[in-house]
């Protein structure tokens, strides 16, 4: 058992407040602080107390740290990534790539460096995700189905998007259609097209009209923001969560989370940011099934919240320590994560007391994972 100090991520739609409060740091922080990502991933690793970095620390003991199940379903690294996600503005428009994919697309772009800025994959592994909100948190997340997304459009009354609506009610056409044909449009057009539909929402009081208000405040010639009236609109209350499958379109807008993922990077975005836009790859990647309730299932057992999914690279607990000490028998790396009071973790090989934002991890050989004090754990495992 180690204490495990994460690593700050300095996007530019990041607060500059949410993760600096809950760390107990001065803010406004002096640059926004998007993520802080605790993991192994070789972009951005952890540092474990001993000064190891843990992708060095898992190499070099793997049978010790994954355990033989995980070390033999995902070979010597550490399969999930967990993170502080703090939104002040809106992420790019984005989906990431399944399995299969992600192997090919990576293979794909060995030749090119590994931080060349029009690289898609950097590296060949899946990316299903799943946030759960600190704060009320706001997102877009997955397709809503067609037909109702063709009446909202209509109902709007811009000229120019007859031609989306007519698209969406066919079924031989649809989201197939409609998404590549929006993604198409010139900026010019785009523009008028937005202006159009943020002045008809905002006159109409019509769903969705502030979320298009805010992404044409940032994006006003952007066609992610016309696609936008295309997914779910999502407002999470704390506790609540939004499990995303490799393939599902979605933006989170703005809240604070913990956020756990397959230990991956791999983002192929469409629209609704400045860094690199690939309309052709997201495509390849998309999945235009409908998501007809993005939220993710919860169970609760007593003071533990899970969400279960349907992959084994992560499982993730939300737990209410207090007085009566619940212990884990969990098979596999830990990494415990308190976000409120006082939690101390602890295994056969020792423990840390966290305080709020801060880490540990915990080797899967020793033993059931013990926590106690006052406070909110989120437990990360495989």
């Amino acid at each position: 058992m180690q204490g495990l100090d994460g690593v700050i991520r300095n996007y530019a739609w990041g607060s500059q407040v949410d993760i600096a409060r809950l760390q107990g740091r001065e803010y406004p922080a002096e640059l926004p602080e998007a993520e802080e990502w605790f993991g192994a991933h070789p972009t951005a690793p952890s540092i474990l107390d001993d000064g190891r970095p843990l992708d060095d620390a898992i190499a070099s003991e793997p049978a010790k740290l994954l355990g033989a199940r995980a070390l033999d379903e995902f070979g010597p690294r550490l399969p999930f990534l967990l993170k502080l996600l703090a939104a002040d503005q809106p992420l790019s428009l984005q989906a990431h790539p399944n399995s299969r994919q992600a192997h090919s697309g990576y293979q794909r772009e060995l030749r090119i460096g590994i931080d060349a800025a029009y690289r898609n994959y950097v590296d060949g592994n899946h990316k299903p995700e799943l946030i759960v909100a600190l704060t009320d948190f706001r997102a877009l997340c997955g397709f809503r189905d067609p037909l109702e997304s063709a009446d909202r459009v209509e109902a709007l009354g811009v000229p120019g998007l007859e031609g989306l609506v007519e698209g969406l009610r066919d079924r031989r056409q649809g989201l197939r259609w409609a998404v590549p044909n929006l993604l198409d449009t010139n900026r010019e057009e785009c523009r008028e097209l937005i202006d159009q539909a943020v002045k008809a929402a905002s006159e109409t009081d019509a769903e969705g009209s502030t979320v298009l208000t805010e992404l044409a405040r940032y994006y006003p010639d952007d066609p992610g923001v016309l696609v936008s009236m295309l997914l779910n609109h999502v407002t999470l209350r704390p506790g609540e969560a939004v499990y995303m499958p490799a393939g599902n379109l979605h933006a989170y807008l703005k809240g604070f989370g913990v956020e756990i993922m397959a230990a991956s990077d791999n983002v192929l975005r469409g629209g609704l940011t400045s860094k690199r836009v690939d309309v052709h790859e997201l495509l390849r990647v998309l999945d235009f099934r409908t998501m007809d309730e993005p939220r993710a299932d919860a169970r609760d057992d007593g003071s533990v919240r899970t969400w279960p999914v349907p992959i084994g690279d992560f499982a993730i607990k939300c737990v209410q320590v207090g007085p009566e000490a619940p212990a884990f028998d969990i098979d596999g790396p830990r990494i415990s994560l308190c976000t409120g009071g006082s939690v101390t973790v602890s295994d056969a090989d020792g423990s840390v007391t966290l305080s709020p934002g801060r880490a540990a991890f915990s080797a899967a050989t020793a033993g059931p994972l013990r926590a106690s004090g006052e406070g909110e754990l989120f437990i990360a495992s495989a």
